[in-house]
């Protein structure tokens, strides 16, 4: 099924030193609909002018470099305890993949989803309600694309409802394809704001999975509106560890988001706010033992989520007893996050967390140790028209020299 999204404006300023500001219709509600979409405005630094009178901008659409092209984008673990909503990680080695395609057979201007494989056997195809799907058709429209269809499948790495950032992998990885495949012509901060449209829909307006899936590291968001991302970067020299232990438990962000208090009492905001700057000073420092203590220290959002997920408790009690510097709920759960400087001993941590997690939850679980990743959402492969040709031509050399070979062995036997 081939959707194709709804017109934005964009307003013909662009400069170097441009910044994307995000802004909702007046008469949407605090959720985004595809609906009404995104109205974007480009605020640049003062240009030189060559007259009063405006002038006419001609946005030349962009046309595609690739045929085809095979993006990756990875997991993140959001919030890491006192950072809700505001702070995120990348994780290295698990996420979602991406395959689109230039396809003639889908009309100019539209996404159509082909194929959903892996874990996403329940997701839908149409592309308004599919994550890959709403990112595809803002990029599309972002870009001014008109001329060509695209067709994209899903290969989820991520199981749904993990606070693995599944939603997000999805959105950053075609995000990140439709803009390699026409160019490169975004900036990572304006595929988060692509990425935002596909969050809204599914899961909520927050940046701290879709940031850091497609910037890689640490972001944190220092303002919605307008956007303001900032990295963190952890010293190269520490050599930090993260224990995510998932067990057979489906936590979906909305109902896990519903059970959070409209209002916090000011001890809690004073700790709580202590306790995430103790947390971003700690990744600057290269402070593992610190960041830990931190991300185990929120008083707001993890003891309303920690209850609902079976068990929850005893596993992070289990993952401090047997050596990590801090434990907590990994997003909106029910992934367990523990965090450590050696991955040996991120091992043991996991096997005492999933140990944990059947004793006291009477939930299976799995383990895996995995480090940052720096990168974030990247191709993989691509193939060109160009490539095409050249392997086209090899072949076409290849048969002109046997023929000739033939030939020669011919006149002179």
């Amino acid at each position: 099924m081939a959707i194709s999204s709804c017109e934005m404006s964009l307003n013909p300023v662009f400069s170097p030193t441009s910044t994307v500001r995000l802004s909702k219709s007046p008469s949407s509600s605090s959720h985004f609909h595809l609906s009404s979409f995104l109205r974007f405005s480009v605020s640049a630094s003062a240009q030189p002018s060559f007259n009063s009178k405006s002038v006419a901008v001609t946005v030349v659409e962009p046309q595609p470099v690739f045929t085809s092209v095979k993006s990756f984008a990875p997991a993140t673990v959001a919030n890491l305890g006192p950072g809700f909503d505001f702070l995120g990680c990348a994780v290295d080695g698990i996420g979602d993949y991406v395959n689109l395609r230039v396809d003639p057979d889908v009309r100019p201007g539209e996404v159509s989803i082909s194929e959903i494989s892996g874990a996403g056997s329940k997701l839908s195809k149409n592309p308004l309600w599919n994550c890959a799907g709403i990112a595809a058709i803002a990029v599309m429209k972002m870009l001014k694309v008109r001329s060509v269809g695209v067709s994209l499948s899903l290969e989820k790495g991520l199981p749904l409802g993990s606070g693995l950032g599944s939603s997000a992998a999805s959105a950053a990885a075609a995000a990140v394809a439709v803009n390699e495949l026409f160019g490169g012509l975004l900036s990572p901060s304006e595929l988060v704001i692509a990425g935002l449209v596909s969050e809204a829909k599914v899961s909520g307006y927050h940046a701290d999975n879709i940031a850091p899936s497609i910037m890689g590291g640490f972001v944190l968001v220092r303002s919605y509106e307008p956007l303001e991302l900032m990295q963190l970067k952890l010293p190269p020299e520490n050599k930090l560890f993260f224990v995510l232990v998932n067990p057979e438990f489906e936590a979906p962000t909305k109902k896990m988001r519903a059970v959070l208090p409209q209002e916090i009492t000011m001890s809690h905001h004073v700790w709580n706010s202590s306790q995430a700057g103790a947390l971003v000073a700690s990744i600057l420092q290269g402070d593992l033992k610190g960041l830990g203590r931190a991300l185990s220290s929120d008083k707001i959002v993890e003891p309303r989520r920690a209850p609902l997920i079976p068990g929850m408790e005893a596993v992070k009690k289990a993952a401090i007893a047997a050596g990590a510097f801090g434990c907590t709920i990994s997003g909106a759960g029910p992934t367990a996050v523990a965090v450590t400087d050696d991955e040996e001993r991120g091992t043991e941590i996991g096997e005492r967390m999933v140990e944990a997690f059947m004793k006291e939850g009477n939930l299976k679980a799995l383990s895996m140790v995995k480090q940052l990743d720096q990168v974030g959402a990247r191709l993989r492969q691509n193939s060109s028209l160009w490539q095409a040709c050249q392997r086209s031509l090899c072949w076409e050399k290849i048969l002109v020299s046997y023929v000739a070979l033939l030939a020669f062995s011919y006149l002179h036997r």
